[in-house]
């Protein structure tokens, strides 16, 4: 199999609050909560996505909020910082939106381009680049208009405790080229137009240890489950130990770690999150599979409730 992921599927992090994280991603950052599910794992906690209109691939981040959680430490083989997009010509706006929200933001360059790079209330680490490529979001939330709505994912930066490593096979095994290397950084593309711009460490650094703002894993594309098939023997017959398929039932995925720490999942672009909503409906009630569907009530009562809410500075 000649293997090229076209980039990033998702991000799943850990978090605390229900409440905190819905009025940040979508309060502050304008994202759509587009599923409201339970982690299939541990029923008991809810597992949130939010991305664009639709939660396309490329778009999409996901949390699995435990109050009681840990405070993670970021650091080697994780997922150190998530970088968002946001429509050309728009970094100003989400530099004064920030300010405007008491969220503290730091001007930083990297491989020539602007970044806004900045915390959640966790501490997970993001940033904001503006860059023409990708199409827009079509959705527009409190105080972020659909013009200047962040469109997905840029791309990441991964924190490697085996950089060599994790950069071979990122080239050898997922298909990324290796675009530029500056200061501490090797620059690697896809070919997506979101979520194809991955940024690894030069040098190893210490292991990090997981919990609330940290992130738990980084998923890949595929197109289809055929493809998914076949990259699950690429990734076993390039010398990794690939879980079985499972059935996330809004896409498909396999789970391996790489050489740097790194847990990565391929995950497939179908059927997406519209299989069990409506379009239009998207994240508004608590969807359950199957198989939990008849402990609804006991689940219902285990879990924090949250709403989706406009923020009081976006008001009026």
């Amino acid at each position: 199999m000649t293997a090229a992921t076209a980039g990033i599927h998702h991000i799943t992090a850990f978090v605390r609050d229900p409440q905190k994280t819905a009025d940040f991603y979508a309060g502050v950052l304008g994202l759509r909560l587009i599923k409201k599910t339970i982690n299939f794992d541990a029923p008991e906690v809810y597992h949130l996505y939010f991305g664009n209109e639709l939660g396309s691939p490329g778009t999409i981040i996901t949390f699995f909020p435990w109050p009681e959680s840990r405070k993670g430490r970021i650091g080697g083989g994780q997922v150190g910082v998530t970088t968002y997009v946001a429509p050309a010509g728009t970094f100003d706006f989400w530099k004064e939106r920030l300010a405007k929200l008491n969220v503290e933001a730091t001007e930083t360059s990297r491989f020539g381009e602007s970044y806004l790079s900045f915390e959640d209330p966790d501490g997970l680490k993001l940033e904001i680049v503006a860059r023409a490529e990708g199409p827009a979001s079509k959705w527009s939330f409190g105080g972020v208009p659909a013009d200047k709505a962040i469109k997905g994912f840029g791309g990441a930066i991964l924190y490697s405790t085996a950089a060599a490593k994790t950069a071979e096979l990122l080239t050898k095994v997922m298909g990324l080229t290796k675009a530029a290397q500056e200061g501490g950084y090797v620059r690697f593309r896809s070919t997506a137009d979101l979520g194809n711009v991955i940024d690894v460490n030069v040098s190893d650094m210490e292991p990090g240890h997981g919990g609330a703002g940290t992130v738990h894993h980084i998923a890949w594309r595929a197109k289809d489950d055929e493809e998914h098939a076949l990259w699950r023997s690429h990734v076993a017959d390039s010398g990794f130990q690939p879980t079985p398929i499972v059935d996330r039932q809004y896409f498909k995925a396999i789970y391996f770690r790489e050489e740097g720490g790194i847990l990565f999942e391929i995950a497939t672009d179908p059927p997406g999150f519209a299989r069990d909503e409506e379009p239009d409906k998207l994240g508004e009630k608590l969807m359950l599979p199957e198989w939990f569907e008849q402990h609804r009530g006991q689940i219902e009562q285990l879990l924090t409730p949250f709403e989706v809410r406009v923020l009081e500075e976006d008001k009026g």
